[in-house]
């Protein structure tokens, strides 16, 4: 049983193409609380995608020091949290490593909190996760797409 002053976070990220159109889904729950967010991009990446939900659904918490369990179905951003990849990545300032700009943000947001992160496997029987899929393929196809500024400028170093 959960404690009831957790807050369980449920994230999946969604690309048309890779890159591609991409949009991400957030369900964010606290007691009887519920709230979902969802917003789409126009070129990006499924690992973007995937792990900016979890950032931006972190950012919208109110109260520091909240105790959060995230849960994701991508193994990329779970398996770099819980194996310790992505502290080692700012040990090497991130050299070569996709995603800089986000992985810095999450290391800002992730501090104020207290998280446990758990992967659930994706398309499966988690209903939550299973919501987080369809805001996340609906914002992709919304006609208000955003501009991933952070992948934009990484493609033009290349």
């Amino acid at each position: 049983m959960l404690n009831s002053s957790v807050i369980e976070i449920y994230t999946d990220g969604a690309c048309s193409g890779n890159p591609g159109t991409g949009g991400f889904g957030i369900v964010m729950k606290y007691k009887e609380q519920r709230k979902e967010l969802a917003y789409g991009f126009k070129l990006t990446t499924n690992n973007r995608m995937e792990l900016i939900a979890v950032i931006v659904a972190l950012e919208s918490l109110k109260k520091e020091n909240s105790d959060v369990i995230v849960y994701s179905d991508s193994k990329y951003v779970i398996d770099a949290i819980n194996l310790g990849w992505v502290y080692n990545w700012v040990k090497k300032d991130f050299k070569d490593k996709a995603n800089a700009d986000l992985w810095k943000r999450f290391l800002v947001v992730h501090k104020k909190h207290h998280i446990k992160f758990m992967w659930v496997k994706g398309h499966a029987s988690n209903k939550e996760n299973n919501r987080c899929d369809e805001l996340a393929v609906a914002a992709s196809k919304s006609t208000h797409l955003l501009i991933d500024e952070g992948y934009e400028i990484s493609r033009k170093r290349i």
